[in-house]
């Protein structure tokens, strides 16, 4: 796995979580851009790293907001 690949899957995610008015939860995020758990959580990461996402848990999954 290289970074281009992770790059690929935060920019589904970013782009699933503006399309969703910013805010996903993980099984939302899974569903909306058909990448497995793993990925999703790399995509994650990438964009905390950037500034560009909050990360909340909750009681039944974590869910992601765009800054």
């Amino acid at each position: 796995m290289n970074v281009e690949i992770i790059g690929l899957w935060a920019g589904a995610t970013w782009n699933a979580l503006n399309d969703a008015n910013g805010t996903l939860t993980m099984k939302g995020i899974k569903k909306a851009t058909k990448l497995k758990e793993k990925e999703v959580y790399a995509a994650i990461g990438w964009l905390s790293r950037e500034g560009k996402v909050n990360v909340t848990e909750t009681e039944t999954d974590v869910e992601v907001t765009l800054l």
